[in-house]
């Protein structure tokens, strides 16, 4: 079984914190820290949160915020707020959908959405209200910004445009306009607009305050983080080609019509990891601290899972396993689980891996839980394996034929003529040069040969897929 996740011992509840991002309009955004501040003094308020102030550059900014330059600037300072422990980002501007989901998609912090808590606002407090007016720019009308948050099955929209600079003659002109076509309620919808809706007076439909409506919603509610995809992290570099050819059968894995369709991995190509085998031989230093370190930082990166295409590796996760946070894969019993599922008449299974593998015994004991028993080579043809593995001409050289390749056929053969129907490449470099599940041996008789790189790549997919988080 896969461990499950530990919880974090100890976590102390941090003080609620908000992070404002202004620098898109001073004046409005002068005006929401005022109803912010307002906001935080009232009795619905969540205790009294703390409030850090970050300005993202003004420079290329749109009323929708959507060119290159803002973008990158906003995610930047996203990523500061979350290094000084900032719990949820307060965007007081109106954004266009699209961008916002991206920006949602890879925050590291949750985003109080402002036209959501608008919408929820209208509803609740207006629940008759069906025609709204809508005074902005025409830029923001025809990005859709605000379609998508009153969706015409329920409501009916109606614009006055604003371009430019805006003065409160300007839109209590466009109110008046707004209220002669049947506007109900109206919406000061672009943000330099918003410190005016107080001046336009009290004649016709309620002008709503969208930054006092925004302002109560984040101070009143606890903005959840939003759901975000599955993050397959792997431990690459344990060999590098095998790290290779697992990524491959992932994707090959993977029922996909397009890109984005496709998991979402976080990859430690890390060939410097001390040789697994050799240490367990007592010829070389110990892989499990660099092994450990890199385990962490695919933690550190948000990976949901962490998968090990190494079967020598598997040695060390029982010691790795308790100080993560995040479930290792043991690529060894989903193998040993497969043959048990797929051949369920097979008591013998023949073993090419490593002798360190070997010696470690860990897939004897994998074996042994599922009731099967382990055949491994003689000594003298485990000694030729060796060499197929790490010899001059072998795999891990980057040879994937020639000797090597006859050699890894001798010692199957040799498993066969024991009686052996299944055999289980238990090194991740010998798929490398056998890429079908069957062989036939030089006396004719067919052998099923097991890829548990394979099998972890299914496993992977399979795992992504019933827990994976849809982004919309």
């Amino acid at each position: 079984m896969i461990p499950l996740s530990r919880s974090r011992e100890n976590a102390q509840p941090c003080e609620r914190s908000l992070g404002v991002i202004g620098g898109h309009e001073p004046r409005a955004d002068a005006y929401f820290l005022l109803k912010l501040s307002e906001a935080t003094a009232h009795p619905s308020a969540v205790g009294r949160p703390k409030i850090v102030l970050e300005q993202c550059s003004p420079a290329g900014a749109t009323d929708s915020g959507l060119t290159g330059a803002w973008q990158l600037n906003l995610l930047d300072r996203i990523v500061r707020l979350a290094e000084q422990g900032v719990q949820t980002v307060v965007l007081p501007c109106y954004l266009n959908p699209g961008f916002l989901d991206e920006l949602q998609a890879n925050s590291p912090l949750p985003i109080a959405d402002m036209l959501a808590a608008l919408r929820d606002h209208v509803r609740r407090q207006f629940p008759t209200v069906r025609r709204i007016g809508i005074a902005t720019s025409g830029q923001l009308r025809n990005e859709g910004v605000f379609q998508r948050y009153f969706p015409p099955d329920e409501f009916d929209l109606l614009y006055s445009q604003i371009d430019g600079e805006g003065s409160v003659e300007l839109l209590r002109k466009a109110c008046a306009d707004l209220a002669g076509e049947g506007a109900e309620l109206i919406i000061p919808g672009r943000v330099g607009l918003i410190p005016l809706a107080q001046r336009v007076g009290t004649a016709g439909p309620p002008v709503i305050d969208p930054h006092r409506v925004y302002a109560n919603y984040v101070v009143a509610e606890k903005i959840e983080p939003r759901p975000r995809p599955f993050k397959l992290g792997v431990v690459g570099g344990v060999g590098p080609a095998a790290t290779v050819d697992f990524l491959s059968k992932v994707v090959r894995n993977t029922a996909a019509h397009r890109d984005q369709d496709h998991l979402k991995i976080l990859v430690e190509q890390n060939p410097q990891i001390p040789d697994r085998t050799a240490h367990l031989l007592g010829q070389g230093p110990d892989p499990t601290l660099a092994l450990y370190a890199t385990c962490k930082r695919l933690q550190a990166g948000q990976a949901d899972l962490i998968a090990i295409p190494c079967n020598t590796a598997h040695a060390f996760i029982d010691l790795i396993q308790p100080h993560l946070d995040v479930p290792i894969i043991n690529m060894l019993q989903v193998t040993v689980s497969h043959v048990r599922r797929v051949f369920p008449g097979v008591q013998e299974v023949g073993l090419l891996a490593t002798t360190g593998t070997l010696s470690s015994g860990i897939y004897h004991s994998a074996l042994q839980t599922q009731g099967l028993r382990e055949v491994v080579p003689p000594p003298e043809q485990q000694a030729r394996m060796m060499d197929a593995i790490y010899g001059p001409r072998g795999i891990k050289a980057g040879f994937t034929s020639g000797q090597c390749v006859d050699d890894i056929r001798e010692v199957i053969d040799e498993l066969v003529s024991r009686g052996l129907e299944v055999v289980i490449l238990g090194c991740t470099e010998l798929p490398l040069l056998f890429n079908q599940g069957e062989l036939t041996s030089r006396s004719g008789q067919r052998v099923n040969l097991v890829d548990p790189t394979q099998i972890l790549a299914a496993y992977c997919v399979a795992s992504a897929q019933a827990r994976a988080h849809p982004l919309r």
